[in-house]
């Protein structure tokens, strides 16, 4: 059990290394296009959607390379015999990943709080991106109000 809660510990440091590392340089390139772009200037609806699809798009590949790295761990240490192929391994992760659970692929023994971990994890990160999202929505609400007052 110690192994299990010490790996997921150190899998979930790693999950959010990733997602740091990945959320602050999308906020950095978000800023320089904001300088660059006159964010302020820009109204259209295409432009707001293709904001928010880019966003939404980094993330989810965030995501995927977060459970990927679980599904590595549970692929070739924890459960080698649980997982014919990496195929599995990575439906599990993402399965548990997003705290759905189905239950047609377990992990056996004292492994099984790892899995647990990995769906607190998730959770911790899936709450971080919708923040995120939530931020750039807020950044063209505010815009548009701006254009809108420049305009009365």
């Amino acid at each position: 059990m110690l192994n299990s809660i010490l790996l997921g510990i150190l899998l979930t440091l790693v999950t959010i290394g990733i997602h740091a590392l990945g959320t602050a340089t999308w906020i950095r390139h978000l800023q320089a296009r904001a300088v660059r772009d006159d964010f302020e200037s820009r109204s259209g609806l295409g432009f707001q959607l293709k904001l928010l699809g880019s966003s939404a798009i980094v993330l989810l590949l965030l995501h995927i390379l977060e459970l990927t790295v679980w599904a590595v761990v549970y692929y070739w240490w924890v459960a080698t015999d649980q997982f014919r192929l990496f195929e599995d391994a990575v439906y599990f992760s993402t399965v548990t990943f997003a705290s759905l659970g189905y239950g047609d692929i377990v992990i056996e023994g004292s492994w099984r709080l790892l899995s647990a971990i990995q769906a607190m994890a998730g959770l911790f990160v899936f709450g971080w991106s919708t923040a995120l999202l939530f931020a750039v929505v807020q950044r063209i609400w505010l815009a548009d109000e701006m254009r809108a007052r420049s305009r009365d």
